[in-house]
Formats: C-alpha cells, structure tokens, sequence
C-alpha cells in the first residue's frame, strides 16, 4: 500500500498507534495535558528552564534511502535532536515530527520510520506528542525536541572562558568511518565494518553524560554534530576566545585508526556525527569529571584569550599545523 492509498489522515491514524503502542506517547504522564490528535500538544511547566531544538534531514544531503535502512533512520533522525538537549545538560522530555513524503511511499516504510523513532524515544523516557504529515518531491524529516534543564547547570557555547581545559567525552572518527564504508565499500573484517556503519546509522546521544557536566560545574558544551574543529570554532565565537588543540591528543576509536590508518585522524577532527560532548572547564572539574563518567574524557587542548572563532591545532613539536578541512557546513563546497 502506499501513502496516497492510506492518505493524509490515515497515516497519522497509523503513526499515532504506533507510538502508543510502543509505550513513547506519553501515557500516563501526569504533566501532559495533550498529546497526539489536537493543533499542538500541551504540558505543565515544571518550574524549570524549557529546551526547544528543531532539525532537518533531507533525502540525498543528509542520507541516502540507499544505504540506510528505514528503521535506522527513524532512529537517527531523533537522535540529533535529542543530543542537542544533551549538549545543554538537559532531559529530553517531548518530541513533534514533521514529515515530507512523496505519495508513492509504501506505507510500511514510513512504519519502520517511526518505529526506530519509538525506540530512542523509549529508551530516554521521552514522548512523541505530534506532528505534521505534506507530500513532498522526497522524504524530508523535521523533528523537534522539548526538553528541561535547571538553570544553574544549563550548558552553553558562550561558556568558556581563557585558561579552561578543552574535553571530549568518548572517541571520534566512527561515524565518518561508518559513512565512509557505507559509500566506498573498502575491504574490511566484516565485524569491524559493521561496528563503523552502527555507529553512523544508531548514535547515542549523551544525555546522562550531559547532565554529569551540569552537575558538576562545567558551563560550556556542544555536542559533536559537524565535526570537532568546526564545534569547536562554535563555542569560541560564541565564549569570544581562541582554542588550542594538540592532534596528538585527539582520541581516535582505535577500530577506526586499525581501518583506516593515517587517514583516522582527518575522520576525527572534520568528519563529524560522533554526537559525543565537547566541553571546556578549569582542569579540576574536568578530573572530577573523568572520575565520575563511566566513558572516557580525554583533555585535548586549551581556551586561551586570542583571537575570536579561532582554532589552532599543534602537532607534535608544538608548532601549528595547517588543517583545510574544518568540518561540515550548509551551503559550502562539499
């Protein structure tokens, strides 16, 4: 069957039930007051600081139908949202998708969509309470995230401050490594490549790990969506200060530096959607930190007071190494 068989309104009958029955609808939470089914849904407010995130992910520029599966992709497409309320320190309490859908899309398709998304939604006990449904040339996914975070441990990118130890939470390089696979197809241990592509297709986002910084005094952070350069350029426009990075002390997956060699450490400063936490703090939160996560935290460089936006990488005699490739960018050469 395809979506114009089942129309408009039957596939939001369709979607509905799927989340209901996957136990993400919200149901029974005290504090939502409408989910699915009216022009917006509605929740108490708990006395917090209120996140809202929104993306897009479109067909052919953010993936391909061809190498990612339609369940993988639900899951996905939430993912990045839901990272977005963990690079604050928040929970992810309610999520409203929107969909594009050429008419000839069968309808069992669109099912294993939500369903991947029913299951990232469960497993951080977050809501799916609505949405939008239009037919479009191609498939287009716009998910938006609310979530909450108390206000005296909200992490931003305007946080970081000149003497700060720069921080990143896990490896990098695996998604880039997974997409690389996925497109090119090199000759790998098949255990190996699949561990790479599950990396790219199923990120998971680090909620926990993001409120752990809030609690424990970390003020900025931004998780790693376009790749760890251009993040990180993000929090110094955004703090007014420059950053030194040592490429000898950026942690590399070891499965992707055993894949791809020399080429490992290009995959983990401009790749990107590793969706781990870039932070800056004073060193000895930072170890407080290391203490208490159950994931690595690996100290990479420092905040200094030079010029704004700007991101310095130091090899291994301590000089600056030129590096093109920042990261990922709308609308730029690609």
């Amino acid at each position: 069957m395809q979506i114009r068989e089942l129309g408009e309104f039957g596939l939001i009958e369709r979607l509905a039930q799927i989340v209901d029955e996957s136990g993400a609808g919200g149901q029974p939470r005290s504090d939502l007051i409408v989910g699915i089914g009216d022009d917006a849904a509605a929740w108490k407010s708990r006395g917090l600081v209120q996140l809202g995130t929104a993306d897009i992910l479109i067909q052919d520029v953010h993936f391909t139908l061809e190498t990612t599966a339609w369940r993988n992709l639900g899951w996905k497409a939430l993912a990045v949202s839901i990272s977005d309320i963990a690079a604050m320190g928040g929970f992810p309490d309610y999520a409203v998708i929107s969909l594009g859908l050429p008419s000839d899309t069968e309808v069992e398709d669109i099912t294993k969509l939500y369903t991947g998304m029913a299951e990232i939604a469960r497993q951080f006990n977050m809501a799916i309470v609505g949405g939008d449904v239009s037919e479009a040339p191609l498939l287009i996914i716009s998910p938006s995230v609310i979530g909450r975070v108390e206000k005296d441990r909200m992490l931003t990118r305007s946080g970081a401050i000149p003497g700060d130890r720069i921080a990143v939470t896990g490896y990098l390089g695996s998604s880039a490594a997974g997409l690389r696979m996925m497109k090119k197809k090199p000759e790998l241990d098949p255990v190996i490549a699949s561990a790479l592509i599950e990396a790219h297709l199923r990120p998971c986002p680090r909620v926990s790990e993001g409120r752990l910084l809030g609690e424990n005094g970390v003020k900025s952070a931004i998780d790693i969506s376009d790749g760890l350069i251009a993040d990180l350029a993000h929090i110094c426009r955004a703090s007014g200060v420059e950053a030194r990075v040592r490429l000898a002390d950026i942690p590399v997956h070891p499965t992707v530096q055993a894949a791809f060699g020399e080429g490992s450490i290009s995959l983990a400063l401009s790749g990107g959607e590793d969706y781990e936490l870039l932070f800056t703090a004073p060193g000895g939160i930072i170890e407080r930190v290391k203490q208490r996560l159950s994931i690595p935290v690996t100290v990479i460089g420092e905040i200094i007071g030079g010029e704004l936006g700007k991101v310095t990488i130091l090899g291994e005699t301590g000089r600056e190494v030129e590096w093109e490739k920042r990261g990922w960018e709308h609308f730029g050469d690609h």
